[in-house]
């Protein structure tokens, strides 16, 4: 299950985290967490009333052992798929959701083969590994072209889970698909009444609506993301949660943030960037390079020497990623230290996950892993700007 096509190079940069555990981590990746967990939406209702209202209808769900807002729906499977005559091809991100049970829709179409209304297909990775059944709602090529709508409605899945965006609780804003390790990255900010907080790599916009809900709106949230169609979908989301009036959603690059809003200075600062993405989970089918990485490491050092020129004396930067080498993570750290001296590292503590085990900081950071934790890969780490600077 799954197929992972990483270069040598890669590898034993993964090996210098995880060494004989290696094996375990790879593995790990092809497989989803036997949790699927959502945000409760703090403003519009309590984690309990949520819950009591699901069970209701029969469905199980359960509150998180730690996380007030967290609470999650069970993971079933693997199940055996059928491949049939007739398939439909689903593009990686949407051959990952509908593994888990999800309809597939028109965006995440990417070829159909001898399919017509009615019919009942496979739905398949580009490589063609199988991930369900089911049957074909709408002419397959009309939705392509149109790009929206229902395709493919599954019967059956390789895992089993509860189709979160369908519940009418998504529809009324009281609940948000996140993962528990990215839970904790909004909670890491000391949040007062009347700072300003910046995201600066914000789409979907999952950890602005976070500090939205934790500031109980007492807060000035202002969010970055580089494409118009990104911000759009965060203020589509944002405005879903019924949080819009709270954030200042603008398009920008955000490594360019302090020259082209030179005035803008932010209490604290959540910086997300774009990553490798080797923790998140399950991967069916993924091809990476070390240079990749490389180039990545790069990438991200600029938003963090974006944040470091916004951010006030006192405040601080919480920077986090859904990946898992010591090159976009402890690294990135030290090399913005090294070039930055009005910078300092704060300990992370999430009693759940491990601390950081690697480079000059250890035992500051915190990592989730997958085969360790049941959840994603992820890294947290909380930077400050010195008083004195």
């Amino acid at each position: 299950m799954g197929y992972l096509n990483y270069d040598t190079q890669l590898l034993e940069s993964l090996r210098r985290v995880y060494g004989q555990s290696l094996e375990l981590l790879l593995e790990s990746l092809k497989y989803p967490g036997s949790r699927m967990y959502v945000r409760v939406n703090t403003m519009k209702t309590e984690p309990g009333a949520l819950v009591d209202r699901l069970r209701e209808r029969g469905i199980e769900v359960f509150r998180d052992e730690e996380l007030a807002e967290a609470v999650y729906f069970r993971v079933e499977g693997p199940f055996t798929v059928s491949t049939r005559d007739r398939v439909v091809v689903a593009v990686k991100e949407a051959a990952e959701s509908v593994a888990l049970g999800a309809n597939l829709y028109a965006p995440g179409v990417l070829k159909c083969y001898n399919v017509k209304k009615g019919d009942e297909v496979t739905v398949v990775t580009k490589s063609g590994i199988p991930v369900a059944e089911g049957v074909v709602v709408r002419d397959c090529h009309e939705a392509k072209s149109s790009g929206r709508g229902l395709v493919v409605e599954v019967h059956r899945s390789l895992y089993r889970a509860t189709r979160i965006r369908e519940l009418p609780e998504f529809a009324e804003g009281l609940i948000y698909p996140q993962s528990l390790p990215a839970m904790y990255v909004a909670r890491q900010l000391e949040l007062k009444p009347g700072e300003v907080v910046v995201d600066l790599c914000a789409s979907p916009g999952g950890k602005t609506g976070h500090v939205v809900e934790l500031s109980r709106g007492r807060v000035a949230v202002v969010a970055f993301d580089r494409s118009r169609s990104k911000v759009d979908r965060m203020r589509e989301e944002l405005s879903r949660l019924g949080h819009a009036r709270y954030v200042q959603a603008w398009v920008a690059d955000s490594r360019y943030v302090h020259l082209d809003y030179p005035w803008l200075r932010a209490d604290e600062v959540i910086v997300d960037p774009p990553c490798s993405a080797l923790g998140v989970r399950p991967k069916l089918e993924d091809r990476k390079k070390y240079e990749e990485v490389l180039a990545l490491k790069k990438y991200q050092l600029q938003f963090l020497k974006a944040a470091s020129r916004i951010v006030k004396p006192g405040g601080s930067i919480v920077y986090s990623t859904c990946t898992v080498t010591l090159e976009e993570n402890e690294e990135v750290v030290e090399e913005l230290l090294n070039e930055e001296p009005c910078l300092d590292v704060n300990e992370v503590r999430v009693e759940r996950a491990s601390r950081s085990a690697y480079g000059k900081f250890k035992d500051v950071f915190t990592r989730f892993h997958p085969h360790v934790h049941d959840t994603p890969g992820y890294f947290i780490a909380k930077i400050a700007r010195k008083l004195s600077c």
